[in-house]
């Protein structure tokens, strides 16, 4: 029997209270009893910010939960208890998981069946830089749009935490990756192995057009607005388009299923002609209905990222590391687009 069973712990937890500047987070303390039946405790070591929560202090991410609540997409962290029916032998073990939610905290409980055993050795926060960001990286390449080597892609975001993922997996499997981002980053997309283009330019898209005049494999677009038009129109006989999310829509007035269902009545309408090409909208909980299916499928994925990342292939891009207290300042650096990579926030000191 554990010994901890009857504990509490005192969590600090960040909380969005509602549609707030980042600055409108807030710092909460709260009492944790012992893991219930099957669960576990988990003490955070990092977790991530992400689009999805710069997205959800605007009330514009699809199905976020109601305010107040912690946000916080994934993390990585030890266990330091366990609940009835969980096998002891996780105690003191490191493990990620995708929580959508709740993970912005010092301490979190969660399903024991929604762990992925980690390296004990790695680097929390490059770990976390690989979570979601590699899982749909992964995903979007090797799944979704099956790119074929000697194919080339383009990757819209190239300095982003899901962008320098895709320019790495591409890169190692031999595709060519021309990818966007603000002057600044052109460096760092080259050291990744991508040809970069200024997305701040208006003459971008036929820029990627005289990179390659006769059309790509795919296209990965996180942007959506009237610009996946024209995202669509690069694409070759048989190319995709990859689209997994509306920042062009950001700050526009409204809620947060329009502009989705907008852009997936234009991706069925292109699916629909006879021109070879395909077009769709990338989820990353497709299937999650089926909870068995979809935890097998994301710990096999997330095992092929973190292969790469033992093996070397794969540099994680931890933009920075900032203490839990300061996710305001997390979130306002995100934000920014000011830096490379993905920015993660670790345990207050």
């Amino acid at each position: 029997m554990n010994p901890a069973r009857d504990a509490t712990v005192t969590a600090t937890q960040i909380l969005l209270p509602g549609k707030v500047e980042p600055a409108g987070l807030r710092v909460r303390t709260q009492q944790l009893a012992a893991p219930g039946s099957g669960r576990v405790l988990l003490r955070m070591e990092a977790t991530g910010v992400s689009f999805a929560e710069q997205q959800m202090r605007r009330g514009k991410y699809f199905d976020q939960p109601p305010f107040p609540f912690v946000p916080g997409y994934d993390v990585v962290g030890t266990v330091t208890d366990v609940g009835p029916g969980v096998d002891a032998a996780l105690l003191g073990g490191r493990f990620a998981a995708v929580t959508k939610t709740g993970a912005w905290t010092s301490h979190l409980h969660l399903d024991a069946r929604d762990l992925v055993p980690v390296p004990q050795d790695a680097d929390p926060a490059a770990v976390e830089t690989l979570l979601v960001n590699g899982i749909t990286a992964w995903q979007m390449l090797h799944r979704t749009a099956a790119v074929p080597r000697g194919g080339t892609v383009v990757v819209l975001g190239a300095n982003g935490g899901v962008g320098t993922t895709l320019l790495q997996l591409a890169r190692h499997s031999g595709i060519t990756v021309i990818g966007t981002a603000a002057q600044r980053h052109h460096e760092a997309v080259r050291e990744l192995g991508a040809t970069p283009v200024d997305s701040h330019d208006e003459g971008m898209y036929d820029r990627i057009r005289s990179l390659a005049p006769h059309g790509v494999d795919a296209v990965f677009d996180h942007v959506g607005g009237e610009g996946v038009v024209r995202s669509w129109r690069l694409l070759r006989r048989g190319g995709t388009l990859v689209s997994y999310g509306t920042a062009a829509t950001k700050d526009v007035e409204g809620g947060s299923r329009l502009p989705v269902l907008k852009l997936f009545g234009r991706l069925g309408v292109w699916n629909a002609l006879p021109n070879g090409r395909s077009a769709g909208f990338y989820n990353f909980w497709a299937g999650s209905r089926r909870a068995d299916a979809f935890r097998a499928r994301l710990r096999e994925d997330l095992a092929q990222v973190l292969g790469l990342l033992t093996e070397g292939v794969l540099t994680p891009q931890v933009g920075a590391r900032i203490p839990l207290s300061d996710a305001a300042a997390a979130l306002a650096l995100a934000e920014s687009r000011t830096v490379i990579g993905k920015v993660v926030l670790v345990p207050d000191a």
